[in-house]
Parts: C-alpha cells; sequence; structure tokens
C-alpha cells in the first residue's frame, strides 16, 4: 500500500520511525508543523510589542483576534474571558491551522487522524471539572454530579465519557468526510472544482473549529455556574 493509500485512511499508518514501542508517524511529524506554525505566528505578533497608535500589523492582528475570541466567550458563558482566554483559543487556533492548511499539497490535518482529536477531547474532559473545582470547590462541584437527584449520577458520570468521545468523533469525522468529498470531486471535475473546493475546505476547517471550541466553552460553562449565580446574586 503506497503513502497515498495509507493517508486516506489515517496519517497514522504511515510510520517514519520507530525503535520498539516507540513509534514516530506522519500525525505526530504535521502536529509539530502545525505547532510550529503557531509559535512563529506568535513570535512575528509579539516580538515588537508596543502601545498606542504606530503597531506593527501582526500586533493589530493579534489583538483583534483576542479581543474577537474573547468577546465569544463571555458571549457563551457570561463570565470574564480571562481564565478561559489560553485554553478555549489554543485548542481553537490548533484546529483553526490544522484543518485551513489542508489545501497545502502535501500536507496532512492532524485532525484528519482520531488519536489526535481523541487527544483534543481528553483536554476538553480533564479541562471541564478542573475548572469546576478551582471554581466552586471540590464539594460543590461533586454535588453537580448527584443533581437534581442522587438517582442521576450514573447517568451524569456516562455524560461525561459520551460527549468526549462524541467532540473526538465529530470532529474527526467531519475532517475526514471533507477531505473524501473533495478528493472525489477534484478526481471527477478537476478543471471545474478546485478553487472552490479549497474555499470549501477553508469554510469547513474554520467551522469545524469554532464548534469545537463551542462546545468546550458550554461544557466548562456548566461546570462554572452555579459558583457564577451565587456571586451574581
Amino acid at each position: 500500500m503506497d503513502f497515498m493509500n495509507l493517508t486516506d485512511i489515517t496519517p497514522d499508518a504511515v510510520i517514519l520511525w520507530q525503535m520498539g514501542w516507540i513509534k514516530l508517524n506522519l500525525t505526530i511529524v504535521f502536529t509539530w508543523i502545525t505547532m510550529g506554525i503557531l509559535l512563529v505566528i506568535s513570535w512575528l505578533a509579539t516580538r515588537r510589542l508596543r502601545s498606542g497608535k504606530d503597531l506593527s500589523p501582526w500586533q493589530n492582528f493579534l489583538e483583534a483576534v483576542i479581543e474577537i475570541t474573547s468577546n465569544q466567550i463571555e458571549d457563551i458563558s457570561q463570565q470574564h474571558a480571562g481564565k478561559y482566554l489560553d485554553f478555549i483559543g489554543t485548542l481553537f487556533f490548533f484546529i483553526v491551522v490544522s484543518n485551513l492548511f489542508m489545501v497545502v499539497p502535501g500536507y496532512v490535518p492532524p485532525t484528519g487522524s482520531l488519536a489526535t482529536t481523541s487527544a483534543l477531547a481528553l483536554c476538553v474532559f480533564v479541562a471541564v471539572p478542573g475548572y469546576g473545582i478551582i471554581t466552586e470547590g471540590l464539594v460543590q462541584y461533586l454535588k453537580t454530579y448527584s443533581s437534581p437527584t442522587i438517582f442521576m449520577l450514573p447517568f451524569n458520570l456516562v455524560s461525561e465519557f459520551t460527549r468526549t468521545l462524541a467532540m473526538a468523533v465529530r470532529l474527526f469525522g467531519n475532517v475526514m468526510s471533507a477531505s473524501k468529498i473533495a478528493a472525489i470531486l477534484l478526481a471527477v471535475i478537476p478543471l471545474v472544482f478546485p478553487v472552490l473546493m479549497h474555499l470549501l475546505g477553508l469554510l469547513t476547517g474554520f467551522i469545524q473549529a469554532y464548534i469545537f471550541a463551542v462546545l468546550a466553552m458550554v461544557y466548562i460553562t456548566s461546570a462554572t455556574r452555579v459558583q457564577y449565580e451565587l456571586e451574581k446574586g
């Protein structure tokens, strides 16, 4: 089976280096590449930070992105965005860059691997109780699992695991299906669809990143809402 056929299944299947049980596959390589892209963009945006009106284009871009992201978080959570911005922003921009660079020839999005999407979903799985415990305290947060009655405890526990699985499979399935549809249409009508499918891929990648980040924020908000309502009241 050649390289392209393997990546059609999953980038995990392409093993570039192996020593015993340690494997370096295509998913890991393109994850590093995506992280490198984000680091370069961050460095360009923050290397010459200044105040006032004389701002670099990179700093203007960074401030606009932070402002938009903060506003979205506050609209969803009805809380100050500060403590959530780093986590939600990182999730969103990692998925955005992974998906948007799918239009670059030779680039294999790490979000096309179930291992990557599962890892992202696990980050949310850990963050939800983490933020809940920090905001409400351990005892108060654990009480939410038995709300409104103790009989809901097993159902609430199951929902924690199932929504994590759903997030991972949803992102993986949408990224894979988008790339498959694009490949099929490009093969059938290569002279008509290339530009259109690239634009569709960009839009789909952005939407999937946005949905994932919004779901993460919704789950975190549900874990911190009790304390927020108490403070508000």
